[in-house]
């Protein structure tokens, strides 16, 4: 209790500067946890962890907690150093099997080329006592006087070529199975070799467009974007034809998180890819940026063009009915404009049309800009 003639002093209000704090602390937070979510979508897991995993990523998108979300990066760091220690185990045993196997073909060839060397010395062997036999006989004919005798050493002589004939005839057909089972049994390794490396071919090539892929919206990320980026710039490069760089941002998008609920943003921004994704052509491009940022890459299209095409979509987002909580709510996007000129690079259009797209936002919101121009109604 105060003594008397002291000051009862009262716990202080938070002034204005401490609640925007804590609200900046609390978005961050809840960011974070989105990433670290998200993060998980990108790894392939074990079975066994795919419910630890889950549970996880649903605890890190609705938290706003700084100690969960560092519980949760303990969380996911034990996850993916796991999936990518198992991924290398994989890919050594892998590499084990394979050199297993070229070790064994090796051994084939090492076979192969003995039973060569040991054909060709039979067959010398087989030369060499045909003419000793020959000389031998050649001898006797010219020293023998008795025909009796010349007729017995005759048939002596056949008879022995008949035998080494005979043997390196048996010798031969033996290394001839020989060397068809091991033809066969090659064969067979290298068609597992071929089996298993294109099992692991499509492996990893599943993995890799997983990992170019953003789990939420299922467009591709920021990794493939600036993949596609580099090619359409190498492109633009040699053929000069015109190619026009978009950056759209979901207008008041922090305003559905707050009032709706992280699901409900994420079911918006998974609506909004979707429909953004069907409006656009064959030839164009589009990947998640991060958050509620989207790029577009539209090749063969002056800025004019792609302004028509994206006002288009502008329109179409605007007219669809969301609904959270029973209530109406509008989704609108804003959107930046920017073409490649001469002696641009990626990351100079990319900064204007990420500069036409904040025009946008503080020209009201829900317009499409080109770089370069005056603000225009949407």
């Amino acid at each position: 209790m105060a003594a008397a003639g002291e000051a009862v002093q009262e716990d202080p209000l938070p002034d204005e500067g401490s609640v925007e704090e804590t609200s900046q602390r609390l978005s961050i937070a809840r960011r974070v946890g989105e990433l670290l979510g998200h993060m998980l979508g990108q790894v392939a897991l074990e079975p066994a962890s795919e419910a630890r995993a889950r549970r996880l990523q649903e605890s890190l998108l609705n938290s706003d907690d700084w100690d969960e979300l560092r519980d949760g990066l303990n969380g996911v760091a034990e996850l993916v150093i796991a999936a990518v220690t198992r991924s290398q185990r994989e890919f050594e045993a892998f590499l084990r099997r394979l050199d297993e196997r070229l070790e064994s073909l090796r051994q084939c060839f090492s076979e192969q080329a003995a039973a060569q060397a040991g054909r060709r010395n039979a067959s010398e062997a087989l030369d060499r006592e045909i003419r000793d036999e020959l000389q031998t006989f050649g001898e006797q004919v010219k020293s023998s006087a008795d025909f009796d005798q010349l007729k017995a050493s005759v048939g002596q002589h056949l008879e022995s070529i008949s035998g080494a004939v005979e043997r390196f005839r048996t010798q031969e057909s033996e290394r001839e199975r020989n060397l068809s089972q091991q033809l066969q049994l090659m064969h067979e390794k290298l068609a597992a070799v071929e089996a298993h490396s294109e099992l692991v071919g499509e492996e990893l090539a599943a993995e890799r467009q997983k990992a170019l892929r953003d789990v939420l919206t299922q467009l591709p990320n920021r990794e493939a974007w600036q993949e596609r980026l580099a090619f359409e710039y190498q492109r633009w490069q040699r053929y000069r034809h015109p190619l026009t760089v978009g950056v759209l941002d979901i207008d008041l998008f922090k305003r559905v998180n707050d009032s709706y609920g992280h699901k409900a943003g994420d079911r918006v921004l998974q609506l909004v890819a979707k429909a953004l994704s069907e409006r656009l052509r064959t030839t164009d491009f589009i990947a998640r940026f991060g958050g509620e940022e989207f790029v577009i890459l539209l090749p063969e299209t002056p800025p004019e063009v792609a302004k028509s095409v994206l006002d288009g979509m502008r329109e179409h987002i605007a007219s669809l009915p969301f609904h959270f909580r029973g209530e109406p709510v509008s989704v609108t996007f804003s959107a930046g404009l920017a073409e490649f000129v001469s002696g641009d690079d990626e990351d100079e259009v990319f900064d204007r049309a990420d500069k036409a797209l904040y025009l946008a936002k503080d020209s009201g919101r829900d317009r499409v800009i080109i770089s370069g121009s005056e603000p225009a109604d949407g």
